[in-house]
C-alpha cells in the first residue's frame, strides 16, 4: 500500500480518536461539552490549521525550512498588538491589534533582509530573530506597566486555548472563522504560483510570475489570519514548523497537497498537545509549553541539518 494512502487512513483514525477524546474525557456533560468543550475545540483546530498551513507557504515561497511565523517573530509583533488593544480596554478589538502587530513586524522584517535593494532569502531567518526580541521587549514592557494584567498578558505569551467566550464573542469569532477559511482559500489557490517560485526567482519571473508582488500579497494575507488566531489563542511556536516537514515526509512534493494536509494535521496536532496540556499533570499547561518541548528539538535538528548541507 503506497505510503500516502497509509498515511490518509491513519489521519482519519486518528482524527476521530482526538475529537471523542477531547469532547468526551472527563466530565462529558452535554453543557460542559457545548459550551465550554466544543468552542474550544474549533478554535483549537483552526488555530493549528492556519500555523501549519502558513508554515508551509512561508517554507516554500522562501525555499527555507526553517521559515515560520514563530521563527520570523510575526507571532510576537502579533501578540504585543493584541496584548496593546487589550490593556487599552479593547478587548473586542484584539484581532485588529494582532493583524497591525503583525504587519508592522513583517514590514519591518522585510525591510531588514533587503540587500543592495532586493530581497535576500538568507537574511530572513535573522531578522526575524531581531524582530521577535523587539516586540518580546514591548511585550516585557507591558508587563511591567500593567503588573496587575500580568495573567492575561502571560496567557498570550504561553498559548491559552481555554478562553471563554461571552456569547457575543463567540459570534464574532466564528463570523472571523469564515474569514480564515476564505483567507486560507485564497493560500490554496497560490500553490502552483509557489510550486514555479521554489525553483528560483528569476525562473519564476521568466514564466511572466511578479516574484515581489507575490510574496507581498501572501505576507499580508498571513498577517490578517494571524492576527487573528494570535489575539484569540496567544502565541503557539513551532507547529508551523514541524508539521510540514512531516507533510512533506509522506507527500514529498506539489504544494496543494502539501498545504491541505498541513491545514489537517496541524489541527489534530495541536489538539493532541492541548490533550497532553490538560492532563499531563494536575494543573493545566498552557500548551506553548508543550509545542515548544516538541519543536525546540526538532529545529535544532533542521538547522543542524541544514548546516551539514542535508537540508
Amino acid at each position: 500500500m503506497p505510503r500516502e494512502t497509509l498515511f490518509y487512513l491513519f489521519l482519519i483514525l486518528a482524527s476521530l480518536l482526538l475529537l471523542a477524546g477531547y469532547l468526551l474525557l472527563g466530565s462529558p456533560e452535554a453543557n460542559i461539552i457545548l459550551n465550554l468543550r466544543l468552542p474550544r475545540l474549533v478554535l483549537t483546530i483552526m488555530t493549528g490549521a492556519v500555523l501549519a498551513g502558513i508554515g508551509s507557504v512561508y517554507q516554500l515561497m522562501l525555499t527555507n525550512p526553517l521559515a515560520d511565523p514563530y521563527v520570523l517573530g510575526i507571532s510576537s509583533g502579533s501578540a504585543f498588538g493584541a496584548i496593546l488593544i487589550s490593556l487599552l480596554g479593547l478587548s473586542i478589538l484584539m484581532p485588529l491589534g494582532g493583524f497591525v502587530g503583525a504587519m508592522l513586524t513583517m514590514l519591518l522584517v522585510w525591510a531588514l533582509a533587503q540587500k543592495n535593494g532586493s530581497f535576500d532569502k538568507s537574511r530572513l531567518l535573522i531578522s526575524g530573530i531581531i524582530s521577535g526580541m523587539f516586540f518580546g521587549s514591548g511585550i516585557s514592557l507591558l508587563m511591567y506597566l500593567f503588573h496587575k494584567d500580568t495573567l492575561i498578558i502571560l496567557g498570550v505569551l504561553m498559548g491559552n486555548l481555554g478562553r471563554i467566550f461571552t456569547i457575543w464573542e463567540w459570534r464574532i469569532f466564528l463570523g472571523l472563522a469564515v474569514l480564515n477559511l476564505y483567507l486560507l482559500f485564497l493560500l490554496y489557490r497560490k500553490s502552483l504560483v509557489l510550486d514555479i517560485i521554489s525553483g528560483g526567482d528569476l525562473y519564476a519571473g521568466s514564466v511572466g510570475i511578479d516574484v515581489s508582488a507575490t510574496r507581498k500579497q501572501i505576507f499580508i494575507i498571513s498577517s490578517l489570519l494571524l492576527g487573528i488566531m494570535v489575539s484569540y489563542a496567544g502565541i503557539i511556536g513551532f507547529v508551523g514548523l514541524i508539521i510540514p516537514h512531516i507533510i512533506r515526509f509522506f507527500i514529498p512534493s506539489g504544494q496543494r497537497k502539501i498545504f491541505l494536509y498541513s491545514l489537517w494535521v496541524g489541527g489534530i496536532f495541536l489538539l493532541l498537545c492541548d490533550l497532553i496540556a490538560k492532563h499531563l499533570t494536575t494543573i493545566e499547561l498552557p500548551v506553548g509549553v508543550i509545542t515548544a518541548f516538541i519543536g525546540c528539538p526538532f529545529f535544532m535538528y533542521l538547522l543542524l541539518r541544514k548546516q551539514t548541507g542535508k537540508g
